[in-house]
């Protein structure tokens, strides 16, 4: 038995790829995002599903992952997005293309010289990865130079699309990237492929869609944040996200105590009353992070039970004094709905300070996922 484990509703999936699909129509490209485990839901799964529903290309961030989805039996386009390292570019599987904007890079290609389909990363404003404008035709003459290249793409990435109601600085992006392609369709090499739209572009933006989209944090239910959703209601953008994932364990322990009785490690918690309390096998080990001490909560019986003391390597204590008939064993949920009640990946967000990515994304990899 499993003392932790995640479901996945592969319909709420197919729902929010589709709902994708919608909005861009069947002309453009719509390439989820499956990186990072796919945001915690399970990377070559998850792949399957939005292939087998749809999906033109797969996004991942590193060349293991590439391969692990190519083992995996997946066909489809995949586009590393993230950095690849100049000795590991012989080792690209079959169909994998690269996002580029390191001549390094480009000149590494060209020694090896096999056949690979690159996607120039533009920088834009974000200031991460990216070419600038002004080393562009430079950056081009160097492609031209090795026809075994084969410039599929141009790209660039939003800095605060997400972060603002008002979209001022996502259009100045938007301007600066028409700029780039403007450059390279007057050299004669215009990739076919222009995309910069993730999942808040994708709802808000549709004129960053061009004919290619990377969607996100949406494909698994999530909003990109508060203030997407709010602009997406002012837009009367009519639009359904479903999330796909609950995380679950089991009691461990049931056991009295009396009032003033001091919890767990540093004895930060001391009852307040006399009552009961749960041992819950889980801990900052799994991705249930130490800042959810003496905040968080669990759901056990269809309510809530808050955390008290500090979370601990591997599990947790939490007060069940007013949740009649918790025994050992009872199912217990970390993250989703129980009976009426439901705990967010935004919720648990907030109070560790973070954002609901990160709050998916780090829920231990060694932790069966089950696809329901």
């Amino acid at each position: 038995m499993d003392l932790t484990w995640v479901e996945i509703s592969e319909p709420a999936l197919v729902h929010n790829l589709k709902m994708f699909r919608k909005l861009v129509g069947k002309e453009v490209v719509l390439a989820p995002a499956v990186k990072a485990n796919a945001y915690g839901h399970g990377l070559t799964e998850c792949a399957r599903i939005f292939e087998e529903n749809g999906a033109d290309y797969l996004c991942v961030n590193a060349l293991f992952e590439a391969k692990i989805l190519r083992k995996a039996g997946i066909r489809i386009p995949l586009l590393i997005i993230g950095y690849t390292p100049l000795s590991d570019l012989t080792d690209l599987p079959v169909n994998t293309e690269l996002v580029v904007y390191n001549l390094e890079t480009v000149k590494k290609l060209g020694k090896i010289g096999k056949k690979v389909g690159i996607h120039l990363k533009i920088e834009t404003g974000n200031h991460r990865q990216g070419i600038e404008l002004s080393d562009l035709p430079d950056f081009i003459r160097q492609v031209q130079q090795h026809p075994h290249l084969i410039l599929k793409g141009v790209s660039t990435h939003f800095a605060n699309l997400e972060d603002r109601i008002n979209h001022e600085y996502a259009l100045y992006q938007l301007k600066e990237f028409n700029k780039a392609v403007h450059l390279l369709e007057k050299s004669g090499h215009a990739p076919h492929y222009r995309h910069c739209a993730n999942t808040a572009a994708t709802i808000l933006l549709p004129e960053a869609y061009f004919n290619f989209v990377r969607t996100g944090i949406g494909n698994y239910g999530l909003w990109p944040s508060d203030k997407t959703e709010q602009a997406a209601k002012r837009a009367g953008i009519d639009i359904t996200l479903k999330p796909a994932l609950t995380w679950k364990t089991v009691v461990a322990q049931v056991k009295e105590v009396k009032q003033g009785a001091l919890i767990g490690y540093g004895c930060t918690y001391e009852m307040p009353h006399s009552g009961r309390i749960a041992i819950i096998p889980v801990g900052y080990y799994d991705g249930f992070v130490r800042l959810l001490s003496n905040r968080g909560a669990v759901l056990i019986r269809g309510k809530k039970a808050p955390v008290i003391g500090r979370v601990c390597m591997n599990m947790i204590m939490v007060d069940i004094t007013d949740i009649p008939g918790v025994k050992l064993e009872d199912e217990v949920v970390l993250l989703g709905c129980q009976g009426k009640e439901h705990i967010t990946a935004e919720e648990i967000a907030e109070q560790s300070q973070t954002i609901n990515y990160e709050v998916t994304t780090r829920i231990n990899e060694r932790i069966p996922r089950i696809y329901m």
